[in-house]
C-alpha cells in the first residue's frame, strides 16, 4: 500500500511557536505535512518557500488507517495554530476516530 500525504499551507504558529526535532521551536507562516504509512504518521513542518522539512517534536505516532491520518494531520495543523511549543502526541494510540491533542511531556 502506497503512502498517503496531506499538506496544509500558510499556517502561523500560534503564541510561542511549534517544537520541532531539529530546529528546535519555529514560529511564523508553515506548511504542515502528515505522511502515512502503514501503522504511523510522520508529521513535519517547514517555513513557507523553504525546503527543509522539520518533524513535529512527539512524530512519528501510532496511527492505523488512513482515515485516522486524516484525522491527525487536521490536529497537528489546530495544534500548530494552538502554538505553545510542547510535543504532539496522541491521547491513546491512534486508531480510527481517536481523539489527537497536543500536551506537554
Amino acid at each position: 500500500m502506497a503512502d498517503t500525504t496531506w499538506t496544509t499551507t500558510g499556517v502561523y504558529t500560534g503564541s510561542g511557536g511549534v517544537l520541532t526535532d531539529e530546529a528546535g521551536i519555529l514560529t511564523g507562516e508553515l506548511t504542515v505535512r502528515t505522511t502515512w504509512e502503514p501503522e504511523r504518521a510522520h508529521v513535519c513542518v517547514q517555513y513557507v518557500g523553504a525546503t527543509e522539512w522539520y518533524a513535529l517534536a512527539g512524530s512519528p505516532l501510532p496511527c492505523a488507517s488512513a482515515e485516522a491520518g486524516r484525522s491527525l494531520h487536521q490536529s497537528a495543523v489546530d495544534a500548530v495554530r494552538a502554538g505553545g511549543a510542547t510535543p504532539f502526541a496522541p491521547i491513546v494510540s491512534v486508531g480510527s476516530g481517536s481523539a489527537l491533542r497536543a500536551f506537554a511531556g
